[in-house]
């Protein structure tokens, strides 16, 4: 991730939200980022329209972050990100489906075709301070103006614009397109309101808490009789999934409460922290690679993104509770390819958001 040569599997990084100069967030400066557009790594093997759709309403989606995690000693993952897209229509978000929302993988060698051998200077921008977002800033690829993933499909009208499918030539369109097309005078509007906020992803590593697991085995919760006229055997039923899923939100909350920002947390190997004893993935729900080896669990998205994502709404409403990504344990070279990954949407449960909400 940013500012970090690799990120150790022995310990938890924390990931926070910075401001940052624009072309700190471009590919060359091998970003880890929140919203805008993805700044894409390899510039061969792009996912096509179909891999960024969403598998509910069939709509492309946004993009939503990007982890910089290389791995250390395997030359084939020098560099290597995770890119993860999410569905901006919001009636998608039902609790504990992960189907509107995608992650990729993508990986390089030290010398490569697309970056130096050498890493970037971290103090002074490119000379170019002013990159065409139309095109790939490295090799070229056309891009869809309004959500920076592959696009060949041009404006029929100007020529001068491209898009990734209809969809996004439409919203365009009616947005400010209409007006500018053909015009000689330069855009006034130069990004898509479909972008999330943008934002650099810096990291921290964790502070253990050596109470943390003599206070778990003290934490117990008091749960007076709801009400005598209940048969023993539901009262006990209810009684320890009530409390089972306390615990687990109890254990979440003071896990986090050092670092209450935290929008990430990185833990390649490890295991995630949940936000709920109910929808937890067994190693059978975690599809192999395509390539065969297993999936470790590599990082998770907290709820406190959401705050600064203005996805908030009266009804229906982007929303998770945790996001659980997993990758390939060999991280293959999936053909040179952008690698799909597995992403694990966990909800609260429906007695649980009166109980945390992001801060």
């Amino acid at each position: 991730m940013s500012g970090d040569s690799g990120l150790s599997s022995a310990e938890v990084a924390l990931g926070f939200l910075e401001e940052a100069e624009p072309w700190r967030l471009l590919s060359p400066q091998f970003p880890s980022k929140v919203g805008g557009k993805p700044a894409w790594l390899s510039q061969t093997g792009l996912p096509s329209l179909p891999g960024l759709e969403c598998e509910i309403c069939r709509l492309p989606m946004a993009f939503l972050l990007q982890v910089y995690a290389p791995i250390s000693g395997q030359d084939r993952s020098f560099h290597r990100t995770l890119f993860l897209f999410c569905c901006k229509t919001h009636e998608c978000y039902t609790c504990n489906d992960s189907r509107c929302m995608k992650v990729i993988r993508s990986q390089l060698p030290r010398r490569n075709e697309f970056y130096p051998y050498e890493p970037p200077a971290e103090d002074e921008p490119p000379s170019d301070p002013e990159p065409d977002h139309s095109v790939s800033s490295v090799s070229g690829v056309k891009l869809c103006w309004v959500c920076g993933c592959p696009g060949n499909k041009a404006c029929s009208r100007c020529h001068t614009v491209t898009y990734c499918g209809k969809h996004h030539q439409t919203l365009h369109w009616k947005h400010t397109h209409k007006r500018e097309c053909c015009s000689q005078e330069a855009p006034i509007v130069t990004t898509s309101t479909f972008l999330f906020p943008e934002s650099e992803l810096v990291t921290e590593p964790e502070e253990e808490d050596t109470e943390d697991a003599e206070d778990e085995d003290e934490e117990s919760v008091d749960c007076p009789s709801l009400a005598d006229t209940l048969a023993e055997t539901d009262l006990e039923e209810m009684a320890m999934h009530e409390t089972e899923d306390n615990k687990v939100l109890q254990r979440f909350k003071k896990r986090i409460a050092p670092e209450p920002h935290q929008v990430l947390r990185y833990d390649r190997g490890g295991s995630p922290l949940w936000v709920s004893s109910q929808h937890v993935p067994s190693d059978q729900d975690i599809p192999p690679c395509t390539c065969g080896a297993k999936r470790t669990f590599e990082f998770q998205v907290m709820p406190q993104l959401l705050n600064s994502l203005c996805v908030d709404s009266t009804g229906a409403s982007i929303d998770w509770g945790t996001l659980a990504v997993y990758a390939c344990s060999a991280s293959c070279n999936n053909d040179d390819q952008y690698c799909p990954e597995f992403i694990w949407k966990q909800d609260f449960s429906s007695d649980q958001h009166t109980q945390i909400k992001p801060t």
